[in-house]
């Protein structure tokens, strides 16, 4: 990931309705939720939340499965491991083994 790609995710995860449906979908795991199914529980309008899942698709911190006519969204744990290996990456003063035990604990699935 390069500076770019970072500040794009930064921006994305930068307002509140959009970190909340991040980490929703991350809660949400492997099963994911429809557009409905988030704007539902974080009482948030349907068009605001399109608009807001495209700013998170973009920023490549989810992504989304189409099933019929619904659209299936889901964290994207790619994105996520490099968001953080762009944070991480020079670590512990170019010791990146000291940063390891933080690394396995980040890492879930």
């Amino acid at each position: 990931m390069d500076n770019g790609n970072a500040l794009q995710a930064f921006a994305a995860l930068g307002q509140p309705t959009r970190l909340d449906v991040f980490r929703l979908l991350i809660k949400a795991g492997g099963k994911g939720m429809s557009a409905g199914e988030i704007g539902v529980a974080l009482d948030v309008r349907q068009n605001t939340m399109s608009a807001n899942l495209s700013v998170l698709a973009r920023a490549g911190l989810i992504r989304s499965n189409r099933e019929g006519r619904s659209i299936r969204y889901f964290a994207d744990m790619n994105g996520l491991r490099a968001l953080l290996g762009f944070l991480l990456e020079d670590c512990c003063g170019g010791q990146p083994e000291l940063c390891q035990p933080l690394l396995d604990e980040l890492t879930c699935c």
